[in-house]
């Protein structure tokens, strides 16, 4: 249903080392930079596994507290993923793990991102 999403960040580059070690383990990447002689010299990025689907824009006033979850192959991608978003700089929000309150299959890893985001990884598979 979605096509893209995108958030603001404070620090592109922190942010960027962030995202680029977190979806490293989802099998996503940045896929493209926007030039900036058509943002305004605004640094904007967009990630994905074939196309750009999420994207960040550089903004000092930026808010967090926004929910992203993205999908994993498997239960081990989730591992990974809260392993290298937890080395590149993030924070805690719920190791991986099971969480049958919101399905049996959902297995789920939360981080908060450096501009305060929370960020999942998530495998609906049974293994």
């Amino acid at each position: 249903m979605i096509d893209h999403t995108g958030i603001a960040v404070a620090d592109f580059e922190k942010a960027k080392a962030f995202y680029d070690a977190a979806f490293a383990t989802l099998g996503a990447s940045l896929l493209f930079m926007v030039p900036p002689e058509f943002t305004g010299g605004v640094k904007v990025g967009g990630y994905g596994r074939e196309r750009p689907q999420f994207w960040l824009h550089e903004n000092a006033e930026n808010a967090p507290g926004r929910h992203y979850a993205f999908s994993a192959p498997t239960r081990a991608a989730v591992d990974a993923f809260y392993v290298a978003a937890m080395a590149a700089g993030g924070k805690d929000n719920g190791g991986p793990g099971l969480r049958p309150h919101y399905h049996p299959n959902y297995y789920g890893a939360f981080v908060f991102d450096p501009d305060g985001n929370n960020v999942e990884a998530v495998c609906h598979t049974p293994e």
